[in-house]
């Protein structure tokens, strides 16, 4: 059931030995995330929990630029991120499921 742009299973777990992060194992690391926050949620209300979570990206990001990237420019860096987070929160709004 693969296409061309399907990577089967042997090429896929050749790329992640490589380190290059697959759309599988993306959704891996964000599901771990996830599972994260619905541990916490067990003592944190998610009003709060929600907020800790995007000051932790963001701080996260912060590094990312400043220091992986080393981006002297910061903000096209912040406006990329924020237009990525409103497409991502925009589609799990409208997703049913969540």
């Amino acid at each position: 059931m693969d296409n061309e742009d399907t990577p089967n299973r042997k090429q896929r777990r050749a790329a992640e030995a490589a380190g290059e992060v697959t759309d599988r194992k993306f959704m891996e690391i964000a599901d771990r995330f996830v599972d994260l926050a619905n541990r916490e949620n067990r003592t944190v209300k998610a009003t709060d929990l929600h907020m800790a979570f995007l000051y932790a990206a963001a701080r996260y990001n912060a590094h990312v630029c400043k220091n992986v990237l080393e981006e002297d420019e910061h903000e096209p860096y912040v406006q990329e991120m924020s237009k990525s987070y409103q497409e991502m929160l925009r589609n799990h709004l409208a997703d049913p499921s969540v």
